[in-house]
């Protein structure tokens, strides 16, 4: 395969994480989640009881904090200041905060930076909300992958559930609603499908088959 950089753009919940790191795993390629780096800082800033309505104290914590995602046997690690927060980030208090911090114009300026800084020479699987239309809008294979609300919840839900959180697959699907809103309206990058992106709705497809149609369709575009 000769292509470097695949873009997979969606909703939250669409599965994007598990297919963008099983994609990059089987290509032997570096997988970048740019959602987890958006959790982390929103963990960060819960921690500090900084209001995520004060985009300019979040904005100023963005800016000088450091947040690395850190490859190890196809498993991504997330470090925000040295701390490792990938299990953290999970939590449901973050899912419901995170699109407001995300949405803040000086927080994706500076976490866009560091995204395109990871990039190097190619060979990276990258997956958001706004890969293909601004971080890398010239990827050489864009996908937006989605479900519906209600598989997206479900998903989601089981998640949780294995993890140990106690918590309603309602209370899921209302979070899931807000963050689409939240996700689809934000004034910078919001989210949206890049016209030359390929749409697949993975509703009824099992992660499998998610993973070999991405493929499929990069090795047909080489």
């Amino acid at each position: 395969m000769v292509k470097k950089t695949i873009a997979i753009d969606g909703p939250a919940g669409a599965g994007k994480s598990t297919v963008a790191r099983l994609v990059a795993k089987r290509l032997g390629y570096l997988y970048i989640d740019t959602g987890a780096m958006y959790r982390a800082l929103t963990l960060l800033v819960m921690n500090q009881s900084i209001p995520v309505t004060n985009e300019e104290e979040i904005t100023a914590l963005a800016k000088k904090s450091d947040i690395k995602l850190i490859n190890n046997n196809g498993r991504v690690f997330v470090y925000c200041n040295g701390i490792n927060v990938t299990e953290k980030i999970r939590q449901p208090e973050v899912s419901h905060y995170v699109s407001q911090v995300a949405s803040i114009p000086g927080v994706r300026k500076r976490l866009v930076e560091l995204q395109r800084a990871m990039t190097g020479s190619g060979r990276v699987v990258m997956d958001g909300r706004d890969i293909a239309t601004t971080v890398l809008p010239h990827a050489d294979c864009k996908f937006f992958l989605t479900a519906s609300v209600a598989e997206r919840a479900r998903r989601r839900y089981r998640e949780l559930i294995e993890k140990g959180f106690k918590i309603t697959e309602e209370e899921i699907e209302a979070d899931i609603r807000h963050r689409d809103v939240m996700d689809s309206q934000r004034k910078v990058s919001p989210l949206v499908c890049a016209p030359d992106a390929i749409v697949i709705d993975s509703t009824n497809l099992t992660v499998t088959e998610v993973v070999d149609t991405i493929i499929g369709y990069c090795e047909r575009m080489r």
